[in-house]
């Protein structure tokens, strides 16, 4: 398709730039009338893309994008099912290349200019789902920024961009992928996420009937095998590892406007062709709409028997799980995300840019790295408190298990040990606590049939972060003014990294922290 004379009669292309899931991005040169050329990007969408998630990402573009940091568009062509956005083209440098070369003040302009296109989108109700490095490109010479990729794109419910509602309803209608069983199982710790009944009938679609509930148990196995998997450059590490968890995840069951859940290999053959052909039965009943009730695969009645063990009874598989939006990077995703809560805001947003600026103050990226979404949440655990993630799951309206007491550490004294500086003004702080505290007092549950050795791992291999692999202390003269960081830097990423979605800054309270004092809006 890029040789398709309507583009080649206007841009010569020049080499591939970019690839991702959705799209290759190539940079072209435009021939200009007035004799010159100009340099271009030309996003080339994949033919499955959905028409209507096309439009949208032009909507945003075209709407909010050309000033505040956030890409604009200049052409678009289609022919058939090929289409290629035509975007200006801006240099810049990778993050992975730049990261511990940066000194304190172009972070402090890096993060208030993300703030900045934010703030924009945010405005028109544009939640942007995958902010992350690479989607904020950053030219470091001419101090130029633009915030890209609005493919997985969604709206809020005052959103100013009408093809995402339109995009929104599409994909609540069609939500029925599953996802698939890992087969690798490790020892540790156990983390449980359940939806409590509240929070369920919020997420039905008004449904009129309330039924009774009971709670079911499903094991998920994961391991490095993995289907989503962040890749990450050779030289540079993450903070966290991939490890094997023991992880549960359970819903209350309210509604059937929910994701069926993939039969594990762990049940008997019997079992599995009883949940199957249950599992057909409510697919056809959702299809054909007829009554809501038997999609159900099983009366609702039934409780389970595997809560908390090392298997999946065929009650639990009969259930539907809930269903909320989950796009987005790993490592990257907010903790209302990892638990699947319903109603997601440009909250998440602010978690994603609470990340990247805490790999900018570390230097490490990727920060988090994890083959599923309840590891992930354990790791989020291992920085800010299991029983501070515990609390905040329940504003919204989630129930989380885990069988270790983790404090939350001291983000100062975290990220000085990782990027290896130690200023005066982080020695009155306190040292970062490493190993975990048993409290009887922390409101979760312990599952004794596992014993609680992963999520230890996870905070030896952070203290084996934090006393060296690479992190060596830098010389006075090269500190960039490293050895000055101040309190407030470290307020606003306590801020960006809250728990509870309700109380997370803005992007336009960002804005005005003290932290970038000095800069003009």
């Amino acid at each position: 398709f890029l040789k398709n004379n309507a583009l080649v009669n206007v841009f010569k292309i020049k080499e591939k730039i970019g690839e991702g899931t959705f799209s290759s991005v190539y940079l072209a040169t435009a021939k200009l009338q007035a004799g010159c050329e100009e340099k271009m990007a030309l996003k080339h969408l994949i033919p499955t893309s959905h028409p209507l998630r096309i439009a949208a990402e032009l909507q945003c573009l075209t709407v909010a994008g050309g000033q505040d940091n956030v890409m604009g568009v200049k052409y678009c062509f289609r022919k058939n099912d090929h289409v290629v956005i035509v975007m200006p083209y801006l240099e810049h440098e990778s993050f992975l290349d730049i990261l511990n070369t940066l000194s304190f003040e172009e972070v402090r302009e890096y993060m208030f200019n993300l703030f900045k296109a934010l703030r924009r989108i945010h405005h028109f109700g544009i939640v942007h789902r995958d902010v992350k490095p690479s989607n904020f490109l950053y030219n470091r010479r001419l101090k130029e920024y633009a915030l890209v990729d609005f493919g997985l794109a969604q709206g809020t419910p005052d959103t100013k961009i009408e093809l995402l509602k339109t995009a929104q309803s599409e994909d609540q209608q069609g939500s029925c992928s599953q996802s698939n069983p890992n087969t690798a199982l490790g020892n540790g710790v156990s983390v449980g996420v359940t939806a409590p009944k509240q929070i369920v009938q919020q997420s039905a679609s008004k449904a009129s009937d309330k039924r009774s509930s009971s709670l079911s148990k499903i094991q998920i196995k994961q391991g490095r095998g993995g289907k989503e998997e962040y890749v990450h450059h050779s030289v540079q590490r993450s903070v966290f590892g991939e490890r094997n968890f023991n992880v549960y995840s359970s819903t209350y069951q309210e509604n059937s406007n929910t994701k069926l859940v993939k039969q594990s290999k762990v049940i008997d053959v019997s079992s599995r062709k009883l949940v199957t052909k249950k599992k057909i039965i409510s697919t056809r009943t959702v299809s054909n709409g007829v009554g809501r009730k038997a999609a159900s695969g099983c009366p609702s009645n039934l409780t389970c028997d595997c809560y908390a063990t090392d298997r999946v009874c065929s009650v639990c598989l009969s259930r539907c799980q809930q269903v909320a939006p989950r796009a987005g990077t790993p490592g990257f995703r907010a903790p209302e995300v990892l638990t699947k809560c319903p109603t997601q805001t440009t909250a998440i947003d602010m978690w994603s840019a609470g990340i990247v600026f805490l790999s900018l103050l570390s230097g490490r990226y990727p920060f988090y790295k994890a083959s599923d979404d309840l590891t992930a949440l354990a790791q989020i655990m291992t920085v800010r408190g299991s029983r501070e993630t515990i609390q905040a799951a329940k504003t919204f309206g989630k129930s989380i298990l885990c069988t270790q007491v983790v404090p939350a550490q001291n983000l100062r004294a975290l990220c000085e040990k990782l990027r290896g500086t130690n200023s005066s003004c982080s020695r009155s702080q306190p040292d970062v606590p490493i190993k975990s505290v048993n409290d009887s007092a922390l409101p979760v549950e312990i599952d004794k049939q596992c014993a609680p050795e992963t999520l230890g791992k996870e905070i030896q291999y952070l203290k084996g972060c934090q006393e060296g692999d690479g992190a060596s202390e830098i010389k006075a003269t090269d500190m960039k003014g490293w050895d000055q960081v101040p309190d407030e830097a470290y307020d606003l990423l306590d801020k960006l990294l809250d728990l509870n979605p309700a109380t997370r800054i803005t992007a336009k309270e960002a804005l005005l922290h003290p932290f970038f004092k000095g800069i003009s809006l």
